[in-house]
């Protein structure tokens, strides 16, 4: 089986947090090994998909700066993750919407390919990344929700979903068909948070 033509995929990063945990900074635009980390992000996941989309609240300008399209939230607020899923599904062109976040500057080369083929041999709504995660020396799978290749045509039950004021990820997840794609590098799945977390990761 191939995999979804990446001109059918729109990208979408998702900058529109307050970045509360990083000392209210917008994270998108902190710098990692020279470049803001939503740029990485974007020069990452640009070659794997047709169109991209950034999803910010503050700073537009300087992400337009990077030459894609850019809008907010529709919902007030800073509403979480899903408003900004829900903001790039408004303005997606295409079949399919893969969403990362901005604070994972080194997401995988064959994120859309590998998440295109689980949606597809799964029969399903939504594929999310997924790796394996070692404490204590016991493993246990770790889902990445932000890391999801999604039709397209969830924008209505998204929008009921937000509307109805639920905002977890995990709890809009529930009711749809989920295809788990496994990764074995978790890597490219770590979120910087802090400064400190910037600062240990450019290393």
């Amino acid at each position: 089986m191939t995999g979804i033509d990446k001109q059918l995929i729109t990208g979408l990063i998702l900058a529109g947090g307050r970045g509360t945990r990083m000392g209210q900074v917008d994270k998108g635009l902190q710098s990692f090994r020279g470049a803001p980390m939503a740029l990485h992000a974007l020069m990452r996941l640009s070659p794997q998909v047709g169109e991209m989309i950034i999803n910010a609240n503050q700073n537009l300008a300087v992400y337009e700066s990077f030459g894609t399209q850019v809008w907010p939230d529709q919902i007030e607020g800073y509403a979480g993750p899903l408003a900004g899923v829900q903001t790039g599904l408004v303005h997606c062109e295409t079949p399919y919407m893969l969403t990362v976040p901005c604070d994972s500057p080194l997401l995988p080369a064959d994120l859309a390919e590998r998440l295109s083929l689980g949606l597809l041999s799964n029969d399903a709504d939504l594929a999310v990344a997924v790796t394996t995660e070692y404490e204590d020396g016991v493993a246990r799978r770790q889902s990445h929700p932000v890391f999801s290749l999604m039709k397209a045509s969830l924008l209505d039950d998204l929008t009921a979903f937000l509307t109805q004021g639920g905002r977890k990820v995990d709890a809009w997840f529930q009711h749809l068909r989920i295809a788990e794609v496994v990764f074995e590098d978790n890597t490219g799945f770590r979120n910087i948070n802090t400064l400190q977390e910037l600062r240990q990761f450019e290393t």
